[in-house]
């Protein structure tokens, strides 16, 4: 039988990967909320500036760019991430954060072939995702009713992945898996989720890990 898998909260894991090293956080700015994810406290990009040694910062929205600027975060390109060979930067690193990322992107195949140009043979690639199996979602969904019209989803969100499909992508796309794991209802979320939305997360996930929230790959360079 196949090792069970951890559970681990989403913020806390990228924090401690990203802690004294050289990372490229992609999708740095959260935009459109950005002033208030800063205003909450809640911004990644700026724990990820506490705890790394060195930080750059990818995003498309030049709005958002423009705001953390403002805030005095430097090191920051705006970059299609399923065009990445235009990015005007040659730099490897240590981690790459991928936060909730890959299920917004129309071609992530353009997106993990790209992204190949800022690793080396220790760079650790961090992709965070919904899980496609979320026991919550589904719940939540069910009881909605109407027809099914009323589904629990961003509005940008164009696919779902879990733990074979994200797996097999990134198999395909020249990466190795070295550690897969779930990721539970985020302590930064449970205040703006209502008590009935937590409750069916927490008992979904008693029973079964793989109906937890989220998804994340830690992922490396295959070998030739």
């Amino acid at each position: 039988m196949k090792e069970r898998l951890e559970i681990v909260q989403r913020l806390e894991f990228i924090k401690r990967v990203s802690t004294g090293k050289r990372v490229l956080h992609l999708g740095c700015t959260n935009w459109p909320y950005t002033l208030e994810a800063i205003d909450a406290g809640t911004l990644l990009h700026k724990d990820l500036a506490e705890v790394s040694a060195e930080l750059y910062g990818f995003d498309y929205d030049q709005e958002g760019i423009d705001v953390l600027m403002s805030k005095g975060y430097d090191n920051l390109y705006r970059a299609d991430l399923e065009n990445l060979e235009d990015v005007a930067l040659d730099m490897q690193f240590d981690v790459i954060i991928a936060g909730e990322i890959i299920e917004h992107l129309n071609n992530p195949g353009r997106f993990l072939h790209g992204i190949k140009r800022f690793m080396n043979r220790e760079t650790r690639l961090v992709i965070t995702t919904v899980n496609a199996y979320s026991g919550m979602r589904f719940l939540v969904y069910g009881l909605r009713g109407a027809g099914g019209n009323l589904e629990p989803v961003h509005p940008d969100h164009v696919s779902y992945y879990s733990y074979s499909t994200l797996s097999l992508i990134l198999k395909r796309h020249g990466f190795t898996v070295e550690n897969f794991m779930f990721y539970d209802l985020g302590d930064e979320h449970r205040p703006h989720n209502g008590k009935l939305r937590n409750f069916i997360n927490d008992v979904c996930v008693k029973i079964a890990p793989q109906w937890a929230d989220g998804v994340i790959a830690v992922c490396t360079l295959a070998g030739d």
